[in-house]
């Protein structure tokens, strides 16, 4: 085995220890767990005698902050050198906080310095709670990460809802808050992305595999039966054949009971006086009871291969099914000998009737296509690999998807400090 070859298998676990350590991350929204926070704003507009009461339900608490409940007024950061200030990241950054106000709660937008530098900022200016609302019109609440600033509330809510609270604030109209804990959210595994694509790919595979197993089992059917249709045929066939076979009693005197005359390739045995034999076209000679068996399942001559069918003219177009190797380790290795002087006496007999052979221009020898697989076969084949190719390859999307989903869970788990 190469080096690039043993190397593969650690490249694949590598990327399985890498999915599973990035997957999922503390910080992605869709992994963890968090508390909703459900926040009742009223505002006191000037000359208006019934506040102006909203709420959201789309806040979302901060990973480190309490969650507990808080009540208090709601300020922004003063201008800086005459230039608002709403993220808060300044160092000097300022709260007006006016005498009568015993609890206040900061309002500021997200970007440009860490949650945790924001927080503590309005912490050090006495603020019982933060309000960060997102930087981003089309994106929802995250789970902040601001470890170390103690015991004030962290909350997130849309940017829609905070430039409409930013809004009264610049008109110097007082706004009350109220934040209340809504509801826990477990930890979900998956998004809804992953799941969609983790499901079509588990309905993909059901899909070929069972494309695969009905295409398999209506070939493996009809190569079935196309198989015992030709037996049969090839039964009565051969049966046909066998009974036009020469037949002869060994007598004493006969060729077959000289010493050096080939023994019976079937059985090994030597040629005695009154057995019964067989002499096909190809003038092999065998045991009756030795070679009709063999010629009623294969139909050819044992030691050259001659099929006698053709040679008889009987079905010429119907071909051997001479699947199964012979067990004889002997024969084989006097095959070449054998096949030799078959085709001499082919030549010299001329009591032999070649006419079916020329007619049908068979040669006695096997023929190269008789060595190819069935079409069956290829089909079954091919289809094969083509589900294993199919496992495969879906396989190594969904790895992909997942390492790049967990590397995106990655750059979130940074950027959700900000």
């Amino acid at each position: 085995m190469s080096g690039a070859a043993r190397a593969g298998p650690a490249r694949l676990a590598a990327l399985a220890l890498l999915t599973c350590s990035l997957w999922p991350t503390r910080a992605d929204n869709a992994s963890q767990e968090y508390y909703t926070a459900l926040i009742n704003v009223t505002v006191q507009e000037p000359g208006r005698g019934t506040p102006l009461t909203f709420r959201i339900d789309r806040g979302r608490y901060g990973l480190d902050s309490p969650k507990a409940e808080v009540r208090g007024q709601v300020l922004a950061p003063l201008p800086i050198h005459g230039v608002a200030d709403h993220l808060g990241c300044d160092p000097q950054t300022r709260f007006f906080v006016p005498p009568n106000i015993k609890q206040w709660i900061a309002l500021l937008q997200r970007g440009n310095c860490t949650f945790k530098e924001k927080i503590s900022r309005a912490a050090f200016h006495n603020a019982v709670a933060v309000v960060i609302y997102n930087n981003k019109s089309k994106e929802e609440p995250v789970t902040m990460t601001h470890p170390g600033t103690g015991d004030i509330i962290a909350v997130m809510i849309t940017e829609l809802r905070g430039k409409d609270i930013l809004s009264y604030l610049e008109k110097n109209i007082s706004v009350q808050m109220t934040i209340a804990v809504g509801t826990r959210m477990p930890p979900k595994n998956f998004s809804r992305g992953s799941l969609v694509f983790v499901s079509i790919s588990f309905i993909v595979l059901m899909i070929i595999s069972s494309a695969w197993l009905i295409f398999y089992f209506i070939q493996k059917i009809r190569y079935t039966n196309a198989r015992d249709r030709n037996q049969r045929r090839l039964g009565d066939a051969a049966k046909k054949a066998i009974s036009k076979l020469t037949t002869r009693t060994v007598k004493k005197g006969d060729k077959e009971t000289d010493p050096d005359f080939d023994h019976c390739a079937v059985c090994i045995e030597s040629y005695k006086q009154n057995d019964v034999v067989r002499v096909l076209p190809c003038k092999h000679v065998f045991h009756k009871s030795c070679v009709d068996p063999w010629l009623s399942e294969h139909c050819t001559c044992p030691m050259c291969k001659l099929n006698i069918l053709k040679a008889l003219g009987i079905v010429p177009n119907l071909p051997c099914t001479d699947n199964v190797a012979l067990d004889m380790e002997r024969l084989t290795r006097t095959q070449a000998v054998n096949r030799r002087s078959a085709l001499g006496d082919l030549a010299s007999d001329s009591s032999l009737g070649l006419e079916p052979l020329r007619t049908s221009g068979i040669s006695p020898l096997p023929q190269d296509g008789e060595l190819t697989p069935r079409t069956g076969e290829i089909n079954i084949a091919v289809t094969k690999w083509f589900i294993i190719a199919s496992f495969g390859l879906l396989s190594a999307l969904t790895l992909c998807y997942m390492i790049i989903r967990a590397t995106a869970s990655l750059n979130a788990n940074e950027v959700e400090w900000f």
